[in-house]
Parts: C-alpha cells; sequence; structure tokens
C-alpha cells in the first residue's frame, strides 16, 4: 500500500532530500517566471518540508555570449536566479545545456551564482573546480555532491584553462569519489549523472556499468537525468540506483513519457539508512509540473 507523503512519519534528526530532474527555464518556464508566478506551486508542500533539494539546470543563465551550432539551445535570463536561490540547496551543472553560449558565457554564469550564493555542482571555471564536490552539512551529517556529464558534446568539458562541466570519464569518477569519502571525510556520497539516450525508457548497459562503477568506488546513491523520460532503478550492493528522473521544468514535449517526471523524495536515518517515495511530476503544455502524488514507496 501506498501511502501520502503526509502519513510517511519522519524522525527528527533525519535527513530529508528531495531530488528532481531537468529543469530549463527559458521559452514558457521562462515567461512564467518572469510574470511572477511561482513553477513550484504544485510542489510547495514537499519542498518546503525538505532539509536538501536538489535539481539539474538543463541551460546556462545569461544575456549574452555567441549560440552554438548543435539542435536546441537554451538561455535564461538572470531574473531566475531567486527562484534558483529560494528553492534549491544545490544545482547540477553538468550536463549538455549548460555551455549552449560558449565557455566565457558560463563563467560569467558561474560569477552571477556565486555572487547571488547559489551553490551548484558538477562545473567549474577549471577542470579542478568542476571536479571538487559541493560539501552541505546538515544534521550532523557531511554530504559530498558530485555531478557528471556523459553526453555530447564533449567540447563542454572543463579544462585546465577553461570553463566547463565535469566529464563522466571512468577515471576521474573513480578519484573523485574516493576524494569525497577520504579527504573531505563524506558520511553520505551522492552522485548525479547526466547521461543515456534520449527518450529510452530503461538504462543502457553503459549508464549500468558507470553507475556500478560509481556504487564501487564509494557512492552511496546515483540519481541520473538527461533522457526526458524516466528510467529503471534498481538496487546494487544494497545502494539505490535511479537511472533518470525525467523532465521536470521544461516545455516543447507533448507524448506521455516525456511530460511525466518524477520527484525523489529521499529520507536518510541518523545510521544513514535509506527509505525513498517517488512523486509524480506531470508537466503542463506550459513545462511547469502537477504533483500527482506518490506512485512508487522503498521496500520496507
Amino acid at each position: 500500500m501506498l501511502l501520502p507523503s503526509c502519513l510517511w512519519a519522519q524522525p527528527q534528526n533525519n535527513l530529508k532530500i528531495v531530488f528532481v530532474g531537468d529543469m530549463m527555464l527559458d521559452e514558457l518556464p521562462g515567461q512564467y517566471l518572469k510574470k511572477g508566478k511561482d513553477p513550484l506551486i504544485n510542489f510547495r508542500t514537499l519542498f518546503n518540508s525538505a532539509d536538501i533539494t536538489i535539481g539539474n539546470l538543463e541551460c546556462v543563465i545569461g544575456i549574452d555570449g555567441k549560440r552554438e551550432d548543435k539542435p536546441f539551445t537554451f538561455r535564461a535570463h538572470p531574473r531566475v536566479i531567486p527562484f534558483l536561490k529560494k528553492n534549491f540547496t544545490a544545482i547540477s551543472l553538468a550536463n549538455n545545456h549548460t555551455l549552449d553560449f560558449g565557455d566565457k558565457t558560463f563563467a560569467k554564469m558561474l560569477d552571477l551564482l556565486e555572487k547571488n550564493k547559489v551553490s551548484f555542482f558538477g562545473g567549474g571555471k577549471n577542470l579542478r573546480a568542476a571536479h571538487e564536490p559541493l560539501i552541505i552539512e546538515k544534521k550532523e551529517k557531511r554530504i559530498a555532491i558530485l555531478g557528471y556529464d556523459l553526453f555530447l558534446p564533449r567540447s563542454f568539458e572543463a579544462l585546465s584553462d577553461r570553463a566547463g562541466v565535469a566529464w563522466g570519464e571512468d577515471d576521474f569518477i573513480v578519484a573523485d569519489i574516493k576524494r569525497a569519502k577520504e579527504f573531505y571525510q563524506a558520511d553520505f556520497v551522492i552522485v548525479f549523472p547526466h547521461w543515456g539516450w534520449e527518450h529510452e525508457k530503461a538504462a543502457s548497459a553503459e549508464q549500468q556499468r558507470v553507475a556500478h562503477l560509481m556504487i564501487d568506488s564509494g557512492a552511496d546513491i546515483v540519481v541520473g537525468g538527461h533522457p526526458h523520460v524516466t528510467q529503471n532503478f534498481e538496487t546494487y550492493k544494497n545502494k539505490y540506483i535511479f537511472y533518470s528522473l525525467g523532465n521536470f521544468i521544461f516545455n516543447g514535449f507533448e507524448g506521455i513519457d516525456s511530460t511525466t517526471g518524477w520527484a525523489l523524495e529521499l529520507d536518510l536515518s541518523q545510521n544513514l539508512a535509506i527509505k525513498w517515495q517517488l512523486h509524480e511530476a506531470k508537466l503542463n503544455r506550459t513545462g511547469i509540473p502537477k504533483n500527482n502524488g506518490v506512485i512508487f514507496t522503498s521496500p520496507k
């Protein structure tokens, strides 16, 4: 029996983390925000109850730059920053759209986010910065979050002298997770990859291989995105892998699969035991999600 979120008791010292998938704040969602409307109105209760909220920002923020030669490019106006600051503990920049208007525009976005105290991970002004874990300390727990892009164009990768995203090479993944555990002494490591083939409902063999590598390297949970649809989830070595949460705020899609996403609600106990629930997000024509309630819960 699935229980509504309000009946899912959470001990006071437990940590609640909410993850959502791809958020594109250009086009119709951008116009929605420009009018002063709240894209999270239907998820307000869930977000307000969370200790940590994490999502993938699938666009650059800025007003300049040269559009990259690719099928879709997204650039949100800086007016969206207060929305991110209010609602998200951290956003992932590790995806195939944050450099849609070049590395210099991306670097300016990093400055804007830092100036407005919006935390991010999965991207930076150089290779080392892009691969640094974001550390969040909450309720006597030290949480490390790493983000990786594993979908083209590879030219978005951060280099020693260029801003960009953290590319998901095996060696980097292993070293970064080990560093989060050993150097940063993280109690719990989250990996947030951007991967897989668009519109494929099942994770590929390559996604599974990399996810298992992440867990083998010390990750405690893997939560993915990019395919614009939800994908399967599994348990590997008693750790959870959610291959894709699908779209969360995104216009331009019409099919049922691509207009249905998940919000993952994670309950982390003092001894790091996990319970979770998946809330269904149904996107309207303007890309704004409606909360259809809990559709999956973790096994007892």
